[in-house]
């Protein structure tokens, strides 16, 4: 038997590190790619590329071990039966699940490093990678503004524009931009249809150049009490032509561990993230109390008494109780105020919404993550029984099985998260879900390879019709 373990584990091996580490590199280019425009032509360092590429690897290896293990295992399996092995070890008196246990054990090995590898490395180099690619992005700040939001890297300056167009996208459509000054004394806002990015190699200027557009500015002396600052006038002019120079030499000289961001679902630790969640359920708890009460007095709830007077004498219609020129009074404050408890309500629902789906978001991450670990072993029960059952071994078939299951997981995974998000299953199940489905999958593969059957029993699908066929053409023959 110990040869016996120790073929199985040098068959299931040897493809296993090859596949993985030609998964590992093709998600690690892939990666690469979203993040080029962030990192070319912007002088940054070998040193500092290859530190990232190394964030990135160290990112992508919980991705690739569940994908290697799928293939490898199809694979390895599926040569085996293809080359007649795994029926030799059947007729020895050896059942699948005796000849697999090796692998197993293996699987229960490499889901438990991979769960120390989400828990505390996972988490290290998202914080790293994330941190670097943001402060790559401030090598250059003109390349580094993004259409339609707030761009707020650049000290003093805040800038919004519709989109950019025209070579190496230089040119701006809608132009916003807030310039705080120093002890926000003398803000001014600058508006355009059109501007365009003028900066030099080696400059320590961001240069704007805005078109047909207008400006205002508030005059505020540091001299002026903060009373006499309100009734201070402001100066506003319109232009054809303007020049924004914007000091970036601080921007360029980046730190490339300098750390801003902490707090993302993919930087957290599971203690982290079961802390965190914690920490936000306690103001999303203060949120609905604070606007609950809010509503109450909105309502004049607390200023309801018990009635004194006889109703017996009243019509059951309130409004006839009152004189016809103070039914119109009445209906319209009536209407007034259920419209504005209404827009009340509809605000709330969407910062309640948002508050809920910042919280489940953590939350599905904390179960992903447990979820995700145990993805090896879920992956193996589906790929060691489809190799015996398909019987084809190394690449061609085994990788497109491979490739299909792994999205079918992901899909369900994303799925399931993004449910989860918007509150229509629990955190739980939302990180669990792709688990449930696969897992009952794979158990249902291994029992039909156990029994020598296939995927799927055509016969017993056709059977059924071809019986429903044969009995409509004997009631025409008859006819």
């Amino acid at each position: 038997m110990k040869i016996l373990n120790k073929y199985i584990l040098k068959s299931f091996l040897i493809p296993f590190l090859a596949t993985f580490f030609i998964i590992l590199f093709v998600l690690i280019m892939q990666a690469l790619w979203l993040q080029f425009d962030k990192i070319a032509g912007k002088g940054i360092s070998l040193l500092v590329i290859m530190k990232f590429l190394s964030y990135l690897s160290l990112m992508m290896v919980p991705t690739a071990l569940p994908i290697a293990i799928l293939l490898s295992s199809i694979m390895a399996l599926g040569n085996m039966a293809e080359n007649y092995e795994f029926a030799a070890v059947k007729s020895a008196g050896i059942s699948l699940q005796r000849f697999i246990n090796p692998l197993v054990i293996l699987m229960l090995v490499l889901s438990v490093l991979n769960f120390l590898f989400l828990n505390y490395v996972f988490p290290y180099a998202s914080l790293k990678s994330k941190n670097l690619i943001y402060n790559m992005k401030m090598k250059e700040p003109g390349l580094a503004l993004v259409a339609g939001t707030f761009n707020t890297e650049i000290p003093g300056y805040s800038i919004k524009f519709a989109e950019k167009y025209g070579e190496n996208e230089k040119f701006l459509k809608d132009v916003l931009i807030y310039e705080v000054k120093e002890n926000n004394l003398n803000n001014k806002v600058i508006v355009a249809k059109k501007g365009e990015i003028k900066s030099k190699e080696g400059s320590r200027y961001l240069t704007l150049e805005l078109n047909d557009g207008y400006y205002y500015e508030d005059i505020i002396s540091k001299r002026r009490s903060a009373k006499e600052r309100k009734r201070v006038p402001f100066t506003k002019a319109n232009f054809d032509r303007y020049q924004v120079n914007i000091d970036v030499s601080q921007i360029g000289n980046f730190d490339p561990d300098d750390v801003k961001y902490k707090t993302g679902k993919e930087m957290l630790s599971l203690h982290q993230l079961d802390y965190y969640v914690d920490s936000l359920k306690v103001p999303y708890h203060e949120f609905i109390a604070n606007r609950a009460e809010r509503f109450y007095k909105i309502l004049k709830a607390n200023q309801l008494v018990a009635d004194s007077v006889p109703n017996n004498h009243l019509h059951k219609n309130l409004l006839e109780n009152f004189e016809d020129k103070e039914k119109k009074l009445i209906v319209d404050n009536a209407s007034t105020l259920v419209k504005g408890n209404i827009e009340n309500i509809e605000s709330f629902e969407v910062t309640l919404s948002d508050k809920q789906k910042l919280i489940n978001g953590y939350n599905t991450e904390y179960h992903k993550r447990i979820a995700f670990s145990l993805a090896c072993l879920v992956l193996f029960f589906i790929g060691t029984p489809l190799g015996s059952i398909i019987r084809k071994g190394w690449f061609g078939l085994p990788m497109i099985l491979a490739i299909v299951i792994f999205v079918v997981y992901f899909f369900i995974s994303v799925f399931g998260k993004n449910m989860a998000e918007t509150n229509k299953v629990t955190p739980f199940i939302g990180g669990w879900l792709a688990t449930f489905i696969l897992l009952p999958f794979g158990f249902l593969l291994m029992r039909r390879a156990r029994n020598d059957k296939g995927i799927f029993n055509i016969d017993a699908f056709l059977q059924p019709i071809n019986k429903f066929l044969s009995k409509i053409f004997k009631l025409n023959n008859k006819s």
